[in-house]
């Protein structure tokens, strides 16, 4: 359901962004204030016809490999997020967006790229600075123009803020809340703050402080799950919590382009941790925005199934690149 937007935030964020990014910088201008009500949840989400896996079965297909061929197809028909994570962004973004408007379908974009984007886990990606940030915002913001778009905004950023892993976890907050109110005053984007998974924050009311403190309100909601495993009902009972701990009216998406066959068991396998690249996982629902849960406005494929998460044992390729073994074996688990 489209809930009526906050107003009156830009004060606080002004206040917050003071120390962000280090170095004393000025906070980039305001976000003018969003449009009063958030657009309805779409229903038919963008398949990128240029996506890997179609392109990758195409070529197996034309050696005779049938078989990887359609297990590939069950990824590539399916529509899944663009990942945002830095550069130029407008005309990237303008481009993918009205790809979509043509298709007559609504795309999912996943911004990340706010400074010490990674807290070290892989590399430490992400913006110089605040400031360079908030203007990457604006002109992720003014590639959408006014036109039909589902964020999900910055994945782990606000849970890595809530575990003290950034320097500055005030500073965060503003960032993401700045964002937030960016995005929001596009009036056709709906923004999803990131909140984890149920294996990370066990602290549930200090989440739901953070997402406040993020602007939680000013968005359409928070999503769960991203770029991991965890079962859709662990998710649904944790979306739950954090609904409740917020009121109860807060709305939210998961992932489920790897969860079809739970986490991996243990906490690291061969050498490196589990949530990178594990064996034997499996894709996951389809995305739909009629999902039958309650408070749960969509599943979502938010990480392309066969991209790695990184080269985290030998012969594994970086993150991000599309590895098609991995999403056959996802496929045909």
């Amino acid at each position: 359901m489209a809930r009526p937007r906050g107003v009156g935030v830009f004060g606080v964020v002004l206040a917050l962004l003071a120390g962000c990014g280090g170095g004393g910088e000025p906070a980039a201008p305001v976000a003018p204030e969003p449009a009063g009500s958030a657009p309805p949840v779409p229903s038919v989400f963008y398949v990128d016809p240029a996506n890997p896996a179609d392109v990758e079965a195409d070529r197996r297909a034309a050696r005779g490999e049938t078989t990887d061929a359609e297990a590939l197809r069950k990824i590539g028909s399916r529509p899944s997020a663009k990942w945002l994570t830095g550069g130029p962004a407008r005309e990237e973004v303008d481009a993918f967006v009205g790809q979509a408007a043509i298709a007559g379908q609504v795309p999912v974009l996943v911004v990340h790229n706010v400074p010490q984007r990674d807290c070290g886990r892989r590399d430490d990606g992400g913006a110089d600075t605040g400031t360079e940030y908030q203007s990457w915002i604006r002109d992720v913001a003014a590639g959408i123009a006014g036109r039909p778009v589902t964020v999900v905004l910055e994945p782990g950023a606000l849970p890595d803020a809530v575990a003290g892993c950034v320097r500055d976890s005030a500073g965060r907050l503003a960032l993401l809340r700045d964002a937030v109110a960016v995005l929001a005053s596009t009036g056709t984007a709906r923004v999803y703050l990131d909140a984890g998974h149920p294996g990370w924050i066990k602290n549930v009311d200090a989440l739901a402080t953070a997402l406040r403190q993020a602007g939680v309100a000013e968005a359409d909601g928070f999503a769960l799950n991203v770029a991991n495993f965890a079962r859709t009902e662990d998710n649904v009972a944790y979306g739950h919590r954090i609904s409740d701990a917020l009121g109860g009216a807060p709305t939210f998406v998961i992932d489920t382009s790897r969860n079809g066959n739970g986490p991996y068991p243990a906490n690291r396998v061969k050498g490196a941790p589990s949530w990178c690249n594990p064996p034997g996982r499996a894709i996951g629902e389809e995305p739909t925005a009629d999902t039958g849960l309650p408070r749960v406005d969509a599943l979502l494929w938010i990480k392309f199934p066969g991209e790695s998460d990184g080269d985290c044992r030998p012969g594994e390729p970086p993150s991000g690149d599309f590895w098609p073994e991995y999403a056959i074996s996802l496929a045909n688990p």
